[in-house]
């Protein structure tokens, strides 16, 4: 008997099939053959029979994708979520990224056919989202803004800072290592739950005091026997003196929002004295991932012309994301967090009823640090826990919270046309358990 292994069709012959030709072109040459190469070793190990293999090929590269990142439907309640890239972008942004993705103006006025300032249409929108700001700079994350801020302005001299205020955020990022990293000198002053005016001012007095920097605690709390300065007293005594005012705000908020009165925000900070407002693009902005410089126009024409800016630039679809954010329509993370209440009860009401599952009330949560242990009031439906790790691994994936032993399902993130998605997610989910 001839050996079962001759059947193996050929390279050239599967490469000649027309939805592996049509592959070629999306995929590129180097993903498909790897996917044919497998699939003739595994017809040689006997994983698989010969006359298969160009079938098994045609399914490979029709569910291929370029890259491994996989969408996810978030169902968790958390808006910000950063375990799944947090702020997910506008349509507008989207349309901004692949306008932006060949060649683009990015540094070029085409009016003159001379070279331009990076970024310029980028700040010109955060300007005009922002007016109380003078000037404003965009970098590729809100570490690397502290990064620069406290290079630019305190390397070699100390950064005054509350010690209620020397937080850790996620994967053990310290803010304080941070600065540390710049050749700039941690000068901690006040203790963990109350700070005074007289405790910087002591500092200021004694020491070779490059800026004075407040941080929102972002992801926790302290109540109780508490007292900080306010950012009009230090903006007195940083004047007084010399030394900037920097409030690193965290999440990201241009103006205020009502739902959240605890939030900074950059105009209120500015307005409030603050010479430098730093924040993140990505978080209650709904933008891309970015590190906002906004406030004195003297100050940040020194962090723009700083060597390390060049290191830590935005790149051009950042850049174009972020003004399609700001100028267009509101963001998702601003639908969400605002979502209408009654309409998602009527949604979750529904897919309880198409399940078969109770629902039960579910409050959902801002995320990403941002106004932490504000309840947004919502509805989830509750299924058997064992279902959670097949809604993960479904097409498409779909991440719910799991809590008090459930698998809980929260619309709020969802949009409305993916709830039939959902559904036959859940329905595959519980036949699978």
């Amino acid at each position: 008997m001839s050996d079962p292994r001759r059947r193996i069709p050929r390279t050239d012959a599967l490469l000649a099939l027309p939805p592996v030709a049509e592959a070629r072109e999306r995929l590129g040459d180097t993903a498909v053959r790897e996917i044919i190469r497998n699939a003739q070793e595994s017809a040689r190990r006997g994983e698989l029979s010969p006359d298969d293999v160009g079938r098994h090929v045609a399914d490979a590269v029709n569910a291929h994708r370029v890259s491994s990142s996989r969408p996810v439907l978030n169902a968790t309640g958390v808006v910000v979520h950063t375990n799944l890239g947090r702020a997910p972008l506008s349509a507008a942004a989207l349309d901004a990224v692949v306008a932006a993705s060949g060649y683009v103006d990015v540094e070029l006025d085409l009016h003159t056919g001379q070279r331009s300032k990076r970024g310029a249409a980028t700040r010109a929108a955060l300007l005009r989202a922002c007016p109380a700001a003078d000037d404003a700079l965009m970098v590729n994350n809100g570490a690397a803004a502290l990064v620069l801020a406290t290079t630019a302005l305190a390397a070699g001299r100390a950064v005054v800072i509350s010690r209620g205020e020397m937080i850790e955020i996620g994967a053990g990022f310290r803010l304080t290592e941070l600065i540390a990293s710049t050749g700039a000198r941690l000068h901690e002053v006040g203790t963990t739950n109350r700070t005074h005016l007289r405790d910087y001012a002591d500092a200021v007095a004694g020491d070779d005091v490059g800026a004075i920097l407040k941080v929102h605690p972002s992801n926790f709390r302290v109540e109780g026997f508490t007292s900080e300065t306010s950012l009009g007293e230090l903006r007195d005594l940083g004047r007084a003196h010399g030394v900037p005012v920097i409030a690193d705000i965290g999440s990201g908020l241009l103006q205020p929002d009502p739902l959240l009165p605890d939030e900074p925000d950059a105009t209120s900070a500015l307005s409030a004295g603050a010479d430098l407002v730093i924040a993140s693009g990505d978080k209650l902005l709904g933008g891309p991932q970015a590190g906002l410089l906004l406030g004195d126009a003297e100050l940040i024409q020194r962090l723009a012309g700083h060597p390390l800016a060049r290191a830590v630039r935005a790149d051009k679809l950042a850049l174009a994301a972020m003004e399609a954010t700001v100028s267009g329509p509101r963001p998702p993370v601003h639908e969400y967090l605002h979502a209408d209440t009654d309409r998602l009860r009527v949604r979750t009401e529904n897919l309880g009823a198409a399940t078969g599952f109770p629902i039960v009330e579910h409050d959902g949560r801002v995320g990403g640090g941002g106004a932490p242990g504000v309840p947004l009031h919502g509805w989830a439906v509750r299924l058997p826990v064992s279902t959670a790790q097949s809604l993960r691994l479904g097409d498409p994936a779909v991440l719910p919270r799991v809590h008090d032993d459930a698998c809980l399902i929260d619309l709020r993130c969802i949009p409305e046309a993916d709830d039939p998605l959902v559904l036959a997610a859940i329905k595959q989910a519980t036949f699978d358990a």
